[in-house]
């Protein structure tokens, strides 16, 4: 099933094409990367009636004594109820656990099948949101968010390697941008979903018919267990790219990379200054997606169905931003060797001022100034990705793609939602609290600008870095 065995001498690649059944892996991953953030933002979508369910006057008695005591004990010491911090940490504990299994799922990319550790994952990840439906208690459901995180970290570092052994450096920019694409898409869905579910009467009927509890968020959850099992076995029938193949390379260590190798990836500029840039961009993404939908219901003149219509912008704006991002990337690579970090800080320093514009605009202008908040956001999406692919050397794509994902969500994503919800409770002001967002797209900016002195060096290098 599996074939990770260097290129035999002369039988090199044809580095500039695509190599064989290309097309159908990244069909494939582009839709489990789809099924993948519908499944973490249908959390966002369903916030408010989480909240009432498991925080409110009628909360379900199975939350226990444990978090009451919390709550109490918060209160009394701090002077505010933590709800909002508690809600933020089911995205924390999800991030904090797909950081910390990323690298350990990235080892094995290393020396095992790729395709079998996607496939396991996606079936994981698609099993543990389903019991996320079950949760009759707030702990409980904590503890489904993290295993959500376990399966996802078997897929995330791992599915753009197998991208990048397919695709030419050329090409990755924009099959990158595809890929990614799946994010603005999936996450508008997942609101989407999340909403109409949320507001349908799937809970009276499943109560009622299978005996399930009644509240109807919770099916938001269960609809996308079974699209994900199928992708998740589709997986499993796939077969394994050469390693590094698509690469000016001779050859590619894959079989067994030491540790202390890994201390490369540190040494080499373009990709700390990526990494460090998509920090920033990582907390305001995570901050703003998480809470937005809340925000907006609550502004005054607010429409009936804000969070369908946040959604619905955010695939819009997401799918053009993240297009229009890996094109310029690669449009404007022969006349500017950084043009991946250009194109990224630049968007980064735009978008600033029109997420403070959303803060204080009135409906229905605020709707305009979402869609280019939103696609300035993912307008970096493909170049930087494309970065981090093109400046390490094949047999560490899988480990580089993981310290990444460990660094940008430990210092991103999974503190942005807490920090904003203790901010929401101490402040008892959202704008103030998004303020702290609206720093880090500086941050970003900035830093993207930096490494674009790095980037072709580094790009060049990276073939060989191992083997001097």
């Amino acid at each position: 099933m599996t074939n990770d065995k260097n290129t035999p001498a002369g039988s090199a690649p044809n580095l500039s094409s695509a190599l064989p059944g290309a097309r159908a892996a990244l069909v494939l991953l582009l839709f489990i990367n789809l099924f993948n953030y519908i499944d973490r933002y249908v959390l966002a979508a369903v916030v408010g009636p989480m909240k009432k369910t498991f925080f409110g006057e009628n909360a379900v008695a199975g939350n226990g004594d444990l978090l009451a005591s919390i709550l109490k004990w918060f209160q009394h010491r701090v002077g505010f109820k933590p709800d909002d911090a508690l809600l933020g940490l089911l995205a924390t504990a999800f991030m904090v656990v797909y950081m910390i299994g990323a690298p350990v799922f990235a080892r094995l990319a290393e020396r095992r099948s790729r395709w079998l550790l996607i496939g396991v994952g996606v079936i994981l990840w698609s099993l543990a949101s389903g019991a996320s439906g079950l949760a009759g208690a707030f702990l409980v459901l904590l503890l489904t968010r993290c295993f959500v995180g376990i399966g996802e970290a078997a897929y995330g570092p791992v599915a753009p390697t197998v991208i990048s052994d397919f695709y030419p450096v050329k090409m990755r920019g924009r099959v990158l941008a595809w890929f990614y694409m799946a994010i603005p898409v999936g996450s508008a869905l997942g609101y989407v979903l999340g909403e109409a579910v949320a507001k349908s009467n799937l809970g009276a009927w499943g109560a009622g018919t299978l005996g399930l509890r009644p509240e109807s968020w919770r099916w938001a959850f269960y609809v996308v267990v079974i699209p994900g099992i199928v992708l998740g076995v589709w997986s499993l029938l796939m077969r394994e790219p050469p390693r590094g193949q698509a690469d000016l390379t001779t050859a590619a260590k894959a079989a067994s990379v030491p540790w202390r190798n890994y201390l490369v990836l540190l040494r080499t500029p373009s990709y700390v200054f990526c990494s460090l840039g998509m920090t920033a961009m990582t907390f305001a993404m995570g901050g703003i997606a998480f809470w937005m939908p809340y925000y907006l219901e609550g502004r005054p003149g607010a429409p009936q169905n804000p969070t369908t219509i946040f959604g619905a912008i955010l695939a819009l704006s997401g799918l053009t931003g993240t297009l229009a991002g890996g094109w310029a990337g690669d449009k404007l690579r022969q006349r500017f060797p950084g043009s991946y970090f250009l194109v990224s800080g630049a968007a980064m320093l735009a978008g600033l001022p029109v997420f403070l514009g959303v803060l204080y605009a009135p409906f229905p202008w605020v709707w305009g100034l979402v869609f280019l908040t939103c696609f300035f956001l993912f307008f970096n999406t493909g170049p930087t990705n494309t970065i981090l692919a093109n400046v390490t050397h094949p047999s560490m794509r899988a480990a580089g793609f993981a310290l990444n994902i460990f660094v940008i969500h430990a210092f991103g994503d999974a503190a942005s939602p807490v920090v904003i919800g203790l901010l929401n409770g101490w402040l008892g002001d959202m704008n103030k609290s998004f303020f702290v967002v609206g720093l880090t797209f500086v941050v970003a900016g900035v830093l993207w600008l930096c490494g674009a002195r790095y980037l072709a060096r580094d790009t060049a290098l990276a073939p060989t870095r191992l083997n001097k």
